[in-house]
């Protein structure tokens, strides 16, 4: 018997509005990362939030190592979400890996959404020819060499990296206890699917209205990415915001709700 997608993503649903407005967390995050931003948009809209199978809350035991060897299984995830819960016309507020679930998603079916919202959105993380993603292949192989030898020294090593906030230190704190409660080989599996993957062929084929937020500077997915990914995608719309850090949606959510507000 197929297991449900509310039970193994973990999903909860609050607001007062009709339109579903979906939030996807990044790698080695959860739903609760989203906290400061919900609270404006749930008197206009239906709030789904959920855990990526292998993150979070999620059900551990339906993290299939094989369904997850590309970002398409988690795109299927959340077509089964808005299937089984009967969402259409969604909002998908999606951070950084998610970025790439939902346009995979949006090409997938485009019947479900309404608009993308991509915050530090990178379809390629690996520099090539004329393609600066931020990260040489040698970065990225000693980065998983790492990663697979001492996932907690990683972790420690790469969070104060992403949140990008050294005054700061709840934030790369909050991110460190996140990355260590993930399953250690499936945050590993996970990692290298991110680092690993290549989405610009993909970006042209959005269909639907797109947001890329962009803060600045983000050493994860930089200005010149998101960028890249405005120009691939016809129907989008650039908005960067001066915050560093590759997490404003923690770290900076007024300026993050401020953009968010500016293209719905």
């Amino acid at each position: 018997m197929k297991q449900s997608a509310v039970k193994r993503n973990n999903i909860t649903q609050f607001g007062k509005g009709e339109q579903p407005m979906m939030f996807a967390h990044g790698y080695g995050c959860d739903q609760n990362m989203w906290r400061f931003i919900t609270p404006e948009f749930e008197i206009e809209y239906k709030i789904v939030l959920f855990d990526h199978t292998g993150s979070g809350q999620s059900d551990e035991s339906a993290y299939d190592f094989e369904k997850y060897d590309s970002l398409q299984g988690y795109a299927q995830d959340i077509i089964e979400i808005c299937d089984e819960l009967k969402l259409r016309n969604v909002i998908l507020v999606s951070h950084s890996v998610s970025c790439m679930i939902g346009v995979l998603a949006a090409i997938q079916r485009p019947d479900l959404f309404d608009k993308l919202i991509l915050i530090g959105p990178s379809p390629r993380y690996i520099n090539d020819d004329s393609y600066y993603g931020g990260f040489s292949g040698v970065d990225i192989e000693d980065m998983i060499e790492t990663l697979e030898s001492n996932y907690l020294g990683w972790s420690s090593h790469i969070t104060p990296i992403i949140a990008g906030h050294p005054e700061k230190p709840k934030y790369s704190g909050e991110l460190y206890n996140s990355f260590c409660r993930m399953n250690p080989d499936i945050a590993k599996h996970f990692a290298k699917v991110t680092f690993l993957g290549d989405n610009r062929n993909d970006l042209p084929m959005v269909k639907v209205p797109v947001q890329i937020i962009q803060s600045n500077p983000d050493v994860i997915a930089s200005v010149d990415v998101g960028k890249f990914v405005h120009q691939k995608i016809q129907n989008s719309l650039f908005t960067q915001i001066e915050v560093p850090g590759h997490l404003p949606h923690l770290t900076n959510p007024d300026a993050t709700i401020s953009a968010i507000k500016q293209f719905l």
